[in-house]
């Protein structure tokens, strides 16, 4: 009970800032028109709508990690975190009533951008279904990105971590703007080491019918995103016990 009276709490200042909500909602929408309108004029074929889709979503979805970070970064500015340690949540408590009401957000995000590809031409179909299924545990990642670095940065520096950082490394290690293949090298070999790219591919292989390559791919981000979520915790309970968050 105190888990869902801290993640309402959560929510409806993540609903306050409704500027960036906006942004981190439309721009991803913003990309998609015009790599659509590029590939309508100049046909290039990692711009086809079922491919550029999945990246896209996966691109927007580094957003989430600014919505997060900035969420538990302001809060320890505020002291709000030290207020909060009187009660018996745990850090898995923290973390999640963190993660919960980002969740939502994420999911219609990802929503948004796969009902606009219908009006560009992707087919309906339970592909798609399962494609957004697919998306989830990228949301939980870039979600643990953001609450990490919010635990360890202040709000300046989350800005500057998973506004700037976070979201250049998912766009170009994700494949989305580029194929990975006409790189190669130790690029290449970087790029499918981080998780970006696997969620790029996975998205691609739910989303064409291509069953069996769903897993090998959504492995990895499952991977990172439990090691992530788990460093955070950790890193959340060592915070809170030497009074240091």
């Amino acid at each position: 009970m105190r888990v869902f009276a801290f993640t309402s709490r959560n929510r409806k200042e993540i609903l306050r800032d409704r500027l960036n909500l906006m942004f981190g909602l439309g721009f991803p929408l913003v990309l998609l028109f015009l790599l659509s309108a590029i590939q309508a004029n100049i046909p290039v074929d990692l711009f086809v709508i079922h491919k550029l889709i999945p990246g896209i979503s996966v691109f927007g979805l580094s957003f989430i990690s600014l919505f997060s970070g900035m969420l538990i970064a302001k809060d320890r500015g505020t002291s709000f975190l030290m207020r909060l340690f009187t009660t018996p949540l745990t850090a898995s408590d923290y973390i999640l009533g963190y993660t919960l009401p980002l969740l939502p957000i994420a999911i219609m995000q990802s929503l948004i951008c796969f009902i606009a590809a219908f009006f560009l031409g992707l087919e309906i179909s339970m592909n798609v279904v399962l494609a957004l299924l697919v998306m989830l545990p990228t949301s939980v990642l870039f979600i643990g990105f953001g609450l990490l670095a919010g635990t360890l940065f202040n709000d300046k520096q989350v800005g500057a971590v998973c506004g700037a950082l976070l979201t250049n490394l998912s766009a170009w290690l994700s494949g989305t703007w580029f194929d990975l293949s006409l790189v190669g090298g130790w690029f290449k070999t970087v790029a499918y080491v981080m998780p970006f790219a696997h969620a790029v591919e996975a998205g691609r292989a739910a989303l064409t019918g291509n069953y069996s390559e769903i897993m090998p791919h959504l492995w990895w981000v499952i991977g990172y995103a439990v090691v992530i979520m788990a460093v955070a915790i950790i890193i959340f309970k060592k915070k809170m016990n030497s009074d240091q968050i």
